[in-house]
């Protein structure tokens, strides 16, 4: 029998390493459930709320009126229309909610973008570390991702500088993430307008995936990109901030002249995002439903606040105190030295066997220095983040 040929492009994508870990953090939890010492997962980017009342009962009562049919490809009118308000009432900037697109989560937006954007060759400018989904999408549209090395000095997020300095006959754009997973950090506004300014004056494409802007906690970086130019694309969620992950419900903002293309796509690629989810994602910008987002995140502050000092004390560093989502991205050289191992890879997996405690080495998010950070997630209760803490205290003395 002959062998299937796989296409190069599938090929191309590398394994998802962090659901080796995840594999083994399950087998390992079955094994010590019983224990007076449970698995505890730091490992996953998911917040632990779920979809606030509101949002509940607007899928429920979705479902029970018979709302289920497909919708338009750029998502419902009234849905557009509240993502328009939002940016207007949050972020003081005027989006048209003709220019927004409901996709199936983030995950289709970057598809989307990609399919749109991106001809084979063409190369795309990204920050290294970064979430190593976003260039598989460059890499599945034919493209390439060119990982640009970042520092703390930097804040772990490309320059102006660093645009200019790889910029190729090749290149098509940047793809920028802001805050970041992995590192919780965002580009400044005037580092951000800099940026967009050298890919405009050569003809390309700021793309900038600002799932986790609703989770800022810092004013100056707390701002969209899209105060700058109607011309950036911004990709969003509903999966962070207003915690709908399993929904897979998500936007784009994109110029004028895209929409049309967009929908094309859109219709032949997905027909429509949940209609369900859609419905129920109205709900989500009713007054009750923001103010319980917005308590919820300076629940996600206050374990920031206590974790990332404490991974200090530790001699876990964390060289950027994370401005927003739900990350500490932590150099573990000297707590693998003490643990009598090298590298990330080994430190997580020492760690998992001796502290039943699941977190993400850097092999994943890139090449620039990442086999020195492991990547905590804060998106915990802040009991589960202490016992985390008192075993890594126990661990490395």
């Amino acid at each position: 029998r002959l062998m299937m040929k796989i296409a190069q492009r599938a090929q191309r994508i590398e394994p998802f390493y962090v659901m080796e870990v995840a594999k083994a953090a399950a087998e390992r939890a079955a094994l010590v459930a019983h224990t007076d010492a449970p698995m505890i997962f730091l490992n996953i980017g998911e917040p632990d709320f779920t979809a606030p009342p509101l949002v509940q009962e607007a899928a429920a009562r979705a479902v029970h009126d018979g709302v289920t049919q497909y919708t338009p490809a750029l998502g419902i009118p009234e849905l557009r229309e509240r993502i328009s308000a939002w940016y207007s009432t949050r972020f003081g900037v005027n989006v048209p909610a003709r220019r927004i697109v409901i996709t199936a989560g983030a995950s289709a937006a970057l598809q989307l973008a990609c399919l749109t954007l991106i001809e084979a060759g063409d190369e795309v400018l990204m920050p290294d570390p970064s979430y190593p989904c976003n260039r598989h999408f460059v890499s599945a549209a034919e493209g390439r991702a060119v990982l640009v090395p970042t520092t703390a000095a930097e804040r772990f997020q490309l320059s102006a500088e660093q645009v200019r300095a790889n910029w190729t006959a090749h290149t098509r754009g940047v793809l920028l993430a802001s805050p970041s997973n992995p590192t919780g950090t965002s580009i400044h506004p005037d580092e951000l307008r800099a940026i967009h300014n050298e890919v405009s004056q050569r003809g390309g494409t700021t793309l900038i995936d600002e799932i986790y802007l609703g989770l800022s906690y810092d004013a100056q970086f707390g701002q969209s990109a899209l105060g700058i130019d109607d011309q950036i694309i911004s990709i969003n969620s509903f999966s962070k901030y207003f915690n709908m992950t399993g929904w897979r419900l998500g936007w784009l903002v994109v110029p004028d002249a895209l929409v049309p293309v967009m929908e094309r796509l859109a219709q032949n690629l997905f027909i429509c995002a949940s209609t369900v989810a859609q419905h129920a994602a109205l709900a989500c910008f009713e007054a009750e439903s923001i103010a319980e987002y917005e308590r919820r995140r300076a629940e996600f502050k206050a374990r920031r606040d206590y974790f990332v000092p404490a991974l200090n004390a530790l001699g876990l560093s964390v060289p950027v105190m994370p401005d927003g989502a739900f990350y500490a991205w932590a150099d573990c050289t000297a707590a693998a030295e003490k643990l009598g191992v090298q590298g990330s890879w080994d430190f997580a997996f020492e760690v998992m066997r001796q502290a039943n405690l699941a977190i993400t080495p850097g092999r994943d998010f890139g090449h620039a220095d990442t086999s020195r950070f492991v990547r905590f997630s804060t998106a915990r209760s802040l009991p589960e983040l202490q016992a985390a803490i008192g075993r890594l205290q126990k661990l490395l003395g």
